[in-house]
């Protein structure tokens, strides 16, 4: 539950006289929606505090699935004074994102995320910027060899770096995440800023780490009361942090950018920031005016894609090796497989369909991992009925994914590690209609493509070369599984042995 105290630092005393009629007060401003329309059931909030004490912010996700259970796949839930609705289960989350796209498709700009972006970059913003800005991320991304034989050879490269980072362990017991984040990383990079980085460069450990804290700290509790009492902000010692982060971040990113900007050649676009730049030119030279292409949004846009194709992918991966270590029956008939149809050689991306049972435990990993289990970034762009339920335009959704992976009425065993979830009898992949760990509609994420292939071949390089066991006096049943929760949920700290299999 709630630990108000945890919020402020020691020296810091805020009058709870003061919090209380600021909350009445900023509870009449907004007042509930009108009832004159059916709305969706949900758990009866408190005067001003709402659904608070009901909730247990850090596992916003358990809570979320239990009220579920109750109230039906629509319902409504209060952060004091908002008002969100809750879509749960497969079959609601893909009626709204997909058959309702329009309605479901805006961006909810919390205080928090307006603090991070300040209305720039593409992940949260709304109109012609962000129609502006993603098709432009799409564009250049595809240019750059997305989900093509290009990025195949980044990454075959960058796992030859990974192996060789694992190697230098000697078989011992290690904790994999700073390495992992530095591979995945370094995929995004090369994109980014056309180059990739060493594993000890402290300029590259110092973002990534940053970035890292800043994910961890926008799923807190803390970052959660702030998007509701905004004013509280610069007493919130997590709040602080994530901003001296972003500043940091925006210092290095902008350094990277003038760098780049003085070696620019229109002739050779060697990467993102230079495709931006020169795009920004063209309509100069045009004199054409057009606010999209500035400095802030480029900072941010290239903030936004190094940490969405950092965390989600460095994560995964961990949970996946975590898995491995702790189910080596399947980790046995993943090396199997892989000794039987690709031998020593490297795996390409066109051997995927050739591993059926590979590709399961891929898929099994990331549904199983689910590491963004609540999307708490939609908003309605117009008034809508939706499942006999009125929602009114500008409602924050929330959107429950774990409720769509572990869905009772849609896969076997949800709260199993499965790889046979997507296997048919004779053993052949079968993809999943439930399958939505890069969520769908209209804000999918816009790296899938480049995720797929990372995973695949990360994963499968590993496994060739290395048997992933728990530490010495460590049982494979005593590995802990439970998540640390944030915006993206992440294996509990641990270590692995990585024994080379050669």
């Amino acid at each position: 539950m709630i630990m108000f105290e945890d919020l402020f630092q020691s020296t810091t005393s805020v009058s709870l006289l003061v919090v209380l009629v600021l909350l009445v007060l900023q509870f009449f401003y907004s007042s509930f929606s009108s009832k004159q329309q059916r709305e969706p059931p949900g758990p009866k909030p408190f005067p001003l505090l709402g659904n608070l004490f009901q909730l247990d912010l850090k596992r916003l996700d358990i809570c979320l699935l239990n009220l579920s259970k109750t109230h039906g796949s629509v319902f409504t839930i209060y952060l004091g004074p908002k008002k969100v609705v809750v879509l749960a289960g497969y079959k609601t989350v893909k009626q709204a994102l997909v058959s309702h796209a329009e309605e479901f498709g805006e961006r909810d700009i919390t205080p928090l995320f307006h603090d991070i972006n300040k209305g720039n970059g593409i992940l949260f913003t709304n109109g012609d910027r962000w129609k502006e800005m993603r098709r432009f991320a799409l564009s250049t991304l595809r240019d750059f060899g997305m989900g093509k034989s290009l990025t195949e050879e980044r990454i075959i490269e960058e796992c030859h770096h990974l192996i060789k980072s694992f190697e230098q362990n000697e078989g011992k017991a290690f904790n994999n995440s700073q390495t992992l984040t530095y591979a995945a990383s370094n995929i995004i990079s090369g994109i980014m800023f056309g180059r990739r980085f060493e594993y000890t460069d402290p300029v590259f450990q110092a973002m990534v780490e940053r970035d890292r804290e800043l994910i961890h700290l926008m799923g807190s509790a803390s970052a959660q009361i702030y998007n509701m009492l905004p004013w509280l902000g610069p007493f919130i010692k997590n709040w602080k942090t994530m901003m001296k982060n972003i500043k940091e971040n925006n210092e290095e990113l902008k350094c990277i950018i003038a760098d780049l900007k003085e070696s620019l050649n229109p002739e050779m676009c060697r990467c993102f920031i230079d495709a931006f730049l020169m795009h920004k030119l063209k309509l100069e030279e045009s004199e054409i005016k057009d606010s999209q292409y500035h400095e802030e949004n480029l900072v941010n846009s290239v903030m936004n894609l190094f940490a969405a194709g950092t965390d989600t992918t460095a994560n995964t991966l961990q949970w996946s090796l975590l898995y491995m270590a702790k189910y080596p029956h399947v980790q046995d008939q993943v090396q199997e497989e892989l000794i039987r149809v690709i031998g020593s050689r490297q795996v390409r991306v066109e051997d995927r369909k050739y591993l059926p049972y590979t590709d399961a435990a891929i898929h099994e990993a990331q549904r199983f991992a689910n590491i963004v289990p609540v999307i708490s970034s939609h908003r309605m762009s117009q008034d809508v009925i939706f499942q006999g339920y009125f929602i009114k335009k500008g409602t924050s959704v929330f959107v429950l994914l774990s409720s769509v992976l572990y869905d009772e009425s849609e896969w076997e065993s949800p709260h199993t590690f499965n790889p046979s979830h997507f296997l048919d009898k004779e053993g052949r992949f079968i993809r999943r209609d439930a399958f939505l760990p890069f969520s769908a509609g209209r804000r999918v994420c816009l790296g899938e493509s480049l995720a797929r292939m990372e995973l695949f071949l990360f994963f499968t390089s590993l496994l060739q070369r290395f048997r992933f066991t728990a530490p010495p006096g460590v049982t494979e049943d005593e590995l802990d599984l439970t998540p640390v929760p944030g915006l993206i949920f992440s294996p509990p700290p641990h270590e692995l042995c990585a024994v080379s299999r050669h």
